[in-house]
């Protein structure tokens, strides 16, 4: 037997009075999920306190594409925005099974089969109430979202252990660098690095551009802004033919990268060859021993000191950032940083990578669990 969406959750969508409407409280298409630091913040706030609300255990879903597979389960109650549905679990449903029956790649399947409109896709709300899921009690459906949650978990602890690590290299690195003031020397960036840049393919050539895991991982803005420390993951890869086709540079395994297009100043490190667009610098040594103090030195710069090429965004071009200043670090000095630094990164590493396996063993459990594929009725949780 199958239910409808509608029979385990309601859709709400009356405008409440929200006291207290603040950044952290206020869900759109576009900050619905927790950045890297498992922060969410509004770019803007209704000019309103009457808005769609939502209660701590909702499950909020965007509604419009290209949001569409964007899901959070509230951990806190505020108001959203019309293009986000808010469902709440009715009697006898287990809240975190309605998130994972949602997270489910099927749903979104359906979400965009049913949306309405050409422009800005809308999924059409009717139809989604009617999307089927299964037959689970609610002792079955705790199991499910047990298992699925035990990993869930440990993926954030991983991220929270990650962030404190980080916090700590970069205070010892704003101590040892920034607050003890001793005369350093200093040269261009290219001077010390070997610094490329990405390259795009053309876009209308769509024969360039891949989802094959097989491929290049391409990375853009975008993928570095979901990233923690290191890049594994990239929305789009590129042809091994449009990498050679293109002349496109690859860029080697434990390789600092920096955004200085449009948004400026975003940084990653590979984790493994990868490519990049033409708006992202790379910054290749073969001394990997300095990336820990190249990332901090990175993340604490002024970008706003280069100057902007473009009256209407804050952009540079490559020649400034070969050209921008590197502070050499003394070799007592990058020594004592490195005793921290090197296996804090080192950490943090791994605990991204062990987030990944986690992460794809929940995505391929997820369907299975669904489906019934997996029976989880002699399973003691």
């Amino acid at each position: 037997m199958k239910y409808k969406l509608s029979d385990i959750c309601s859709y709400y969508k009356k405008k409440v009075d929200v006291p207290g409407l603040t950044e952290e409280n206020y869900i759109s298409t576009e900050n619905m999920l927790p950045d890297k630091n498992g922060v969410i913040t509004a770019t803007s706030l209704p000019k309103t306190t009457q808005t769609q609300g939502y209660q701590e255990r909702d499950v909020l879903v965007s509604n419009i594409r290209p949001y569409f597979k964007k899901i959070w389960f509230a951990d806190r109650r505020g108001g959203c925005s019309n293009d986000v549905l808010v469902l709440r679990a009715k009697e006898g449903v287990d809240a975190r099974y309605l998130y994972y029956v949602l997270a489910d790649d099927n749903f979104f399947d359906y979400s965009m089969a049913t949306s309405k409109g050409t422009k800005m896709p809308r999924g059409d709300k009717k139809a989604l109430m009617e999307y089927e899921v299964p037959d689970y009690g609610l002792e079955d459906q705790q199991k499910i979202a047990g298992l699925l949650s035990a990993l869930d978990e440990k993926i954030q602890l991983n991220t929270e252990i990650n962030k404190n690590l980080f916090d700590q290299v970069m205070a010892l690195y704003k101590h040892t660098f920034i607050e003890n003031n001793v005369e350093r020397k200093s040269c261009r960036a290219d001077e010390y690095f070997d610094i490329t840049i990405g390259k795009t393919p053309p876009r209308k050539e769509h024969e360039w551009f891949s989802t094959n895991q097989q491929d290049e991982r391409w990375v853009s803005i975008s993928d570095m802004g979901n990233c923690e420390l290191y890049i594994s993951n990239t929305s789009e890869r590129l042809t091994h033919d449009a990498v050679r086709r293109f002349n496109i540079v690859i860029v080697p395994d434990n390789t600092v990268l920096l955004s200085f297009k449009l948004t400026v100043g975003r940084l990653a490190i590979t984790d493994g060859e990868m490519v990049t667009n033409e708006a992202i610098a790379h910054f290749k040594t073969n001394m990997k021993e300095i990336n820990p103090y190249l990332y901090c030195y990175l993340k604490n710069f002024n970008y706003q000191s280069l100057g902007s090429t473009s009256s209407i965004a804050t952009a540079v071009n490559s020649k400034i950032i070969k050209g921008m200043p590197f502070v050499i670090p003394e070799v007592t000095e990058l020594q004592h940083f490195n005793e921290i630094a090197i296996p804090a990164f080192a950490a943090i590493r791994s605990n991204q990578t062990e987030s990944k396996s986690l992460s794809e063993l929940r995505d391929s459990l997820l369907p299975k669990l669904m489906s019934g594929e997996i029976d989880v009725s002699d399973i003691d949780l």
